[in-house]
């Protein structure tokens, strides 16, 4: 380590001149930042060794390596020493990195902290053939960094490049701690975000705003939902499910999100708050003399909270509480998230645009200077909305960019707002491979580079993070890229980056990827790929699992399995590398689901022709591979329904709350809530996924119900009694055996397997 540190120091001190960076300007820091002890006077480095002894004069400590250093430190502690990192000014007012430097001694530059750490991953990507990502890493690496010879430069094309959905909370982890969101943040930075939304600790600053305007801590504890559904309330589509919340749950969701956005500042990365827009809880306006409030109806089944009239000084009031609130919990921040009216919210008799002017003031009153986020999807933001305010102050994050053909002229549809170009690729955070790549590379360079373009971004928007993880870095990728992707090129050098080696078969099998399950394209009019059978309610003629999910697989399915042979063809050396490991399952997976769109047609066949023992055979084949798929995914801890609700369990401190936080996760990805909701609203099962514990557990355990019901019907000759679907999940969800909450079985086995059944084409 010392060695590679007094290198790394003699040659940044032999560096003359940035090259395309050019020199340090004015304000920005003086020098590098290497990661490491702090250097002892005359520049040598600190001394590792016992503690001065008596009458010699104290050294106090190194404080920890803060910024990209410390990310560094975190993400490559075998390797960070080998680092250093100067922050730089922008170039004509847009994010820049330069990398450069000999072997075990790079210099990193960026006009940020998390553009260097952009640039540290683009290096990482490019030269060391290393790579990180929410789901696999591949870290092996050498002992000394390669060097490089020609600096690596890139300037972003975008200024604002947001990252994550108003559901991520809810449908990714809603009580995952710090360990979770640290090295979530720095995933984040490394594929060059510099926006990112928080909406943890949202419910603090509500609690304590409305406790200030006269409610009870009992009122605010029973409105305010459980974690897992607290994203709906922050957009006004519900409230008073999966709680009541208290007091010790708030202030350890409060002092996460401090971390956070504290994490995001170092940074140099925008946390983007909710804004204040209307909600209020029951009976606001017979507290509150001149309030005005407009009843919002049903959304999904559930009761809308009532929209409190911006227009009126109550509106003002609120506001006023609430930006004061969030400031003392979080500090101010540049850019806010707010929606009116969200799906299927109504004005009743209040003009939008007078509306959305008194919400921008109360805004422009907190904070003058920031930027008004909302989201592009349906009918929002609303064109009387978009005449009434400052566009040149607004940001439209279009979850629609890649979803219709229709989709043309966004200065049109958003009055010349300056917008992101979007992508929502896994609706309620479905387990399924595949994204409409073709349309992001054909699209955002040809919207961005036209004239009087509004395109100032890009925001990736699943509805859960932490799965396509190739989707996630091409992505990435389009702010810092020159030009339009060339995917054949992008996805021959992924596995190169994803693995560490370069593997003819790794190659060839993502070839096949690139051509099925990311070749798709939003001529269809989606943009994620179809959910899981298996997880369907059950219905011999169902074709989904989720209400809104395709109706059918939109790529090649036979074409699709050759990757499993390809990746299991790869060396052996591969197989222990975590990456691999995650892609091989991912690819496992999606086969043995993509096999349930063929069986089930046979099933029906066998039963509508009432041939008793070909419908027994078949329904025991779909059995085989259910158990299969139980297999694969439980050697995969992100794949575990018990780690879900252990992590949910842990931040209660009684039975009781540790139940009622469970069940508040559970039912999330069930049947999503009470039963108006889960079947008059066609939400249940909207978050399915192939999960160990769910596959296994309700969703066999519904398709055994249902076969048994109709094998005795053909017995019986008469009609199979009906089955009520939520009445059964229901109380599986309250006798829940224990689950796993670590991986068990070899992937790899479980992958040869599959493939040696894949091939028995019955």
């Amino acid at each position: 380590m010392r060695i590679a540190r007094r290198t790394l120091l003699g040659a940044l001190a032999g560096t003359a001149a940035l090259g395309a960076m050019g020199s340090p300007p004015a304000g920005a820091d003086p020098g590098p930042t290497p990661v490491g002890p702090t250097p002892a006077p005359g520049g040598g480095p600190t001394p590792v060794g016992p503690a001065p002894g008596p009458g010699s004069a104290a050294v106090p400590p190194a404080a920890p390596p803060h910024g990209a250093a410390g990310a560094a430190a975190r993400l490559l502690p075998r390797h960070s020493g080998q680092l250093a990192f100067r922050t730089v000014a922008r170039r004509d007012g847009r994010d820049a990195f330069r990398v450069s430097g000999g072997d075990g001694a790079l210099l990193v530059e960026g006009t940020t902290p998390a553009v260097q750490l952009t640039g540290l991953h683009w290096y990482l990507r490019h030269v060391a053939h290393a790579h990180f990502s929410w789901a696999g890493a591949q870290t092996a690496l050498p002992d000394r960094l390669p060097g490089v010879r020609t600096p690596l430069a890139r300037t972003a094309n975008v200024p604002h490049r947001f990252a994550l959905n108003d559901t991520n909370d809810g449908y990714t982890g809603p009580y995952r701690g710090w360990d979770y969101w640290e090295h979530e943040i720095d995933v984040l930075a490394l594929h060059g975000y510099n926006e990112v939304l928080v909406y943890t600790g949202a419910d603090t600053v509500y609690h304590r705003t409305f406790a200030e305007l006269g409610y009870s801590e009992d009122e605010l504890n029973r409105w305010i939902p459980g974690p897992a559904h607290q994203p709906w309330w922050l957009v006004a589509n519900l409230s008073s499910v999966g709680g009541p919340v208290w007091r010790e749950l708030l202030a350890r969701r409060a002092d996460l999100a401090r971390r956070i956005v504290a994490r995001l500042r170092e940074l140099g990365m925008t946390p983007v708050l909710p804004g204040y827009f209307g909600t209020v809880p029951p009976g606001f306006a017979e507290r509150h003399r001149g309030a005005r409030t407009v009843p919002q109806g049903d959304w999904g089944g559930f009761r809308r909270p009532d929209w409190l009239d911006p227009r009126t000084d109550a509106f003002a009031r609120v506001a006023e509480t609430f930006y004061r609130v969030q400031e003392e919990l979080y500090g101010p921040s540049t850019m806010y998230k707010m929606d009116l009216l969200h799906e299927g919210g109504t004005p009743g008799d209040v003009p939008v645009g007078e509306a959305a002017r008194a919400v921008e003031r109360a805004l422009r009153t907190a904070r003058p200077d920031a930027v008004w986020a909302v989201l592009g999807w349906q009918n929002n933001p609303r064109r009387e909305l978009l005449a009434a305010v400052d566009r040149s102050r607004m940001l439209v994050l279009d979850g629609l960019s890649d979803r219709y053909a229709k989709i043309t002229d966004r200065e049109a549809d958003f009055n010349g707002t300056p917008y992101a170009f979007g992508t929502i690729f896994n609706f309620g955070g479905h387990t399924a491979i595949g994204a409409n790549t073709r349309d992001w590379a054909e699209l955002y360079h040809r919207w961005r580079t036209k004239p009087r373009s509004a395109l100032r971004g890009i925001a990736l928007m699943p509805e859960a993070a932490d799965n396509n993880p190739a989707a996630m870095a091409l992505f990435s990728d389009l702010p810092w890229t020159d030009g339009p992707p060339q995917l054949r090129t992008w996805f021959a050098q992924w596995p190169l980056q994803r693995y560490g080696t370069d593997d003819a078969h790794a190659a060839a099998a993502w070839d096949v990827l690139r051509r099925t399950a990311y070749g798709t394209s939003r001529s269809d009019g989606w943009s994620e790929p179809a959910d899981s059978l298996f997880g369907a309610r059950p219905d011999l003629a169902t074709t989904r699992a989720a209400a809104w999910s395709p109706l059918r697989v939109r790529y090649d399915t036979q074409e699709f399995e050759k990757a499993l042979t390809e990746l299991l063809a790869a060396a052996p050396a591969l197989h222990g590398r975590p990456a691999y490991r995650y892609d091989l399952l991912d690819v496992t997976r999606q086969a043995v689901a993509n096999r349930a769109r063929l069986l089930l047609p046979r099933i029906k066949a066998a039963h509508d022709a009432r041939d008793r023992p070909r419908f027994r055979a078949l329904t025991r084949q779909w059995f085989a591979w259910t158990d299969l798929l139980e297999a694969a995914v439980a050697t995969d801890e992100r794949h575990l329904l018990g780690r879900w609700i252990a992590d949910a369990r842990a931040w209660g401190t009684t039975d009781a709350e540790r139940a009622r936080l469970a069940q508040d996760a559970l039912s999330l990805l069930t049947v999503w809530g009470p039963k108006p909701s889960a079947d008059g609203g066609r939400l249940h099962d909207y978050a399915n996924r192939e999960w160990s514990g769910l596959v296994g557990g309700l969703y066999r355990l519904r398709w055994q119900t249902y076969f048994s019901a109709l094998e005795t019907s053909l017995a019986t000759g008469r009609r199979p009694k009906a089955i009520d679907w939520y009445a059964l999940e229901d109380r599986w969800l309250h006798t829940l055996p224990s689950l796993a909450i670590r991986p068990k079985g070899d992937i790899v086995a479980i992958a040869r397997t599959v493939a040696g059944k894949l091939r028995q084409r019955t």
